[in-house]
């Protein structure tokens, strides 16, 4: 004969188990969430990256052969959205310096341009306050100076 003390004891560990168990996966499933949302927002900030770098290239060539040839605050919103996700913002900026002489007497003109690209996956232009509070917004800025004898 058996005590009835002893009866239900396995179910009370197997519901133990369970919860356990319920509670670890649950743990790992928000860990690979945190990592895949960490994957796409590397990816996302290399693309804004390398879009900001591609409107700097373009920024340069609009200074010296393009349409940016005074280049006095010159700016424009490039849509790259088909290759890189993200809006370019360029802006060009010049001025004019004399450094030394290019013969006796004759001064030596140097234009300084200065180029800022910002690049970001917001609406619809860079920088895009309004879209910064959400946690997939990236943005990244690249600036770059330039010269040539004005």
């Amino acid at each position: 004969m058996r005590p009835a003390a002893q009866q239900g004891f396995g179910a009370l560990a197997a519901i133990l188990v369970l919860v356990v168990l319920a509670g670890l996966s649950g743990a790992v499933l928000r860990l690979g969430q945190g990592s895949a949302l960490g994957l796409a927002q590397d990816l996302a900030g290399t693309r804004a990256a390398m879009a900001a770098r591609a409107g700097l290239d373009w920024g340069l060539y609009q200074a010296f052969k393009g349409s940016w040839t005074g280049c006095a605050g010159a700016s424009q919103t490039l849509d790259l959205r088909a290759d890189y996700g993200v809006w370019v913002t360029v802006s060009c900026n010049a001025d004019t310096y004399r450094e030394g002489e290019t013969a006796p007497g004759t001064p030596r003109t140097l234009r300084v341009y200065t180029l800022d690209a910002v690049a970001c996956n917001g609406a619809s232009s860079c920088p895009d306050n309004a879209a910064a509070a959400a946690p997939t917004y990236v943005e990244r800025r690249r600036q770059v100076q330039a010269t040539d004898d004005g």
